[in-house]
């Protein structure tokens, strides 16, 4: 569970629900009906029509990464490159067939896969780097998923208040329409503004943050196999590895 990003949620709300309050304003003042379908639907009728369908699937696949984002650990990953490369050493490179079998990183596992075939390094590193380039790209798709939401939701909040607004105008024989369409405006830029800036756009920043981090340890795992492939001693792959760790 990444804490900061459920505690960056709750200080968010705390601060804009909590200011209401202080203020002396109520919560029942921030829900509308209205207000909500055009912001919410507007907002997502508008990425449904921009986006295709893998890459819609695949945002929100990852949106749950942004509270438990995958474990990636660096040190253990280079630990696992030098014990193959002395796996190599000593057996071959076909003395690595087992190991390349039951290896649960997928990335990892066509890296080994190809070292046991007897790939040459530059063929295993364009391999693996063509596949690094289409994963990154696709995880960027997703990331930009949320970032054009937060995009649209404050212009269709614009949208929902000149609505209100035409709603007020409509009404002003009858007082007692003006306050519903007035809320309405009002909780709608509300709803638009908020929605892009406290949960949208984080969102699109944070998975582009997990996608980099994600790019960086398949590079790391690049260079080992790279480097196991061209017979290196292990000590020097290990401390070629080690310059990956920040």
């Amino acid at each position: 569970m990444d804490v900061l990003s459920l505690l960056g949620i709750l200080i968010a709300l705390g601060a804009i629900l909590g200011g209401n309050l202080l203020d002396g304003g109520h919560l029942g003042a921030l829900l509308n009906g209205p207000a909500l379908v055009i912001v919410f639907g507007g907002t997502i009728g508008a990425i449904l029509l921009q986006t295709p369908v893998s890459v819609f699937t695949h945002a929100l696949r990852l949106a749950g990464t942004v509270f438990v984002p995958p474990k990636l650990q660096l040190e253990p990953a280079i630990r696992k490159l030098v014990k193959w490369s002395n796996v190599a050493r000593k057996e071959g490179l076909l003395g690595l067939e087992p190991i390349a079998e039951t290896e649960p990183d997928r990335f990892m596992r066509k890296g080994m896969q190809l070292l046991v075939d007897g790939s040459e390094p530059e063929v295993i590193r364009s391999i693996l780097e063509v596949e690094l380039d289409s994963r990154d790209q696709h995880d960027m798709q997703a990331a930009r998923v949320f970032e054009a939401m937060g995009g649209y939701a404050p212009t269709i909040g614009i949208i929902g208040a000149v609505m209100g607004l035409i709603h007020v105008m409509q009404n002003l024989a009858d007082p007692s329409q003006l306050g519903r369409g007035i809320a309405t405006a009002f909780v709608a830029t509300i709803y638009g503004v908020g929605l892009a800036n406290l949960f949208l756009l984080p969102f699109g920043n944070k998975m582009k943050a997990l996608a980099r981090n994600k790019s960086h340890y398949r590079e790391m795992v690049i260079e080992g196999i790279v480097s196991i492939a061209e017979g290196e001693n292990p000590r020097n792959i290990e401390s070629k590895l080690q310059g990956f760790i920040n």
